[in-house]
């Protein structure tokens, strides 16, 4: 990665934070349509870009990192609420350690997604498609980190905690992500390796984005409005546009 997408990964958390201290009476249909939209482009990259390359490099046992992304970010969101995919489920005065179970998920979550990027100068040397799917999955994650990070310092400041702890949390889950990139780079990993460690990201992708699409508006019916609709429509054709960028 280059200094200015390591910029870019570590100010869009901080954008997102700043948005919830200063929008604190956000409106929850604005956020669910931007993670409707990011939802929905994360799947598109992940399917049409990140699993052919990894299933190129890293043969069958791809699948099982895969599989293994997929259920140990099901068991990370026991400890970080989901605020992975936007969720705020505040109740006030929550305890310290509250806090510090959602960082410890989230900030896990957030160093293994950033790993991959760290590796992506290596796949350049070997196939062009890896270049583009490494800017792929660097946007992917900044599109499902600016809600996130919303969604923390929402979730910090519901439950009672103060500002400051809340700008020291953000700061914390900003670095995660550039600071897996940077430990990627002590690793000797073979072209195999990396695109295992990839697969295991496009496991939490998945479930993710899985989360975020099956949400719908209507939980009773199983509706979804034409808004979201249109929104979800919308981020699947930039995720196809994606080589012509």
């Amino acid at each position: 990665m280059s200094l200015p997408e390591y910029i870019a990964l570590f100010l869009t958390v901080i954008a997102g934070g700043w948005l919830s201290f200063r929008y604190s009476t956000f409106n929850d249909q604005w956020l669910k349509l931007t993670l409707s939209f990011s939802g929905a482009y994360i799947m598109g990259i992940t399917v049409l870009h990140l699993m052919p390359g990894v299933f190129e490099q890293g043969g069958h046992n791809a699948g099982f990192w895969v599989l293994g992304g997929f259920f140990t970010q099901l068991i990370l969101e026991q400890f970080s609420r989901g605020i992975e995919h936007g969720h705020v489920h505040a109740h006030q005065h929550e305890p310290a350690s509250f806090a510090i179970q959602v960082m410890a998920g989230l900030s896990l979550h957030a160093f293994l997604e950033g790993m991959p990027l760290g590796y992506f100068e290596d796949f350049h040397a070997h196939h062009h498609q890896h270049e583009e799917g490494g800017q792929q999955l660097l946007i992917g994650i900044i599109l499902h980190k600016l809600p996130a990070a919303f969604a923390l310092v929402a979730l910090l400041i519901r439950s009672g905690f103060n500002k400051r702890i809340a700008w020291t949390c953000l700061v914390i889950f900003a670095l995660m992500s550039p600071l897996g990139a940077l430990a990627a780079g002590t690793f000797n990993l073979s072209g195999a390796q990396i695109a295992n460690l990839l697969g295991f990201v496009i496991g939490s992708f998945l479930h993710i984005s899985t989360t975020i699409l099956f949400e719908a508006d209507d939980t009773h019916q199983h509706r979804v409005s034409w808004r979201k609709l249109g929104v979800i429509i919308l981020g699947v054709a930039l995720s196809i546009g994606a080589d012509m960028i």
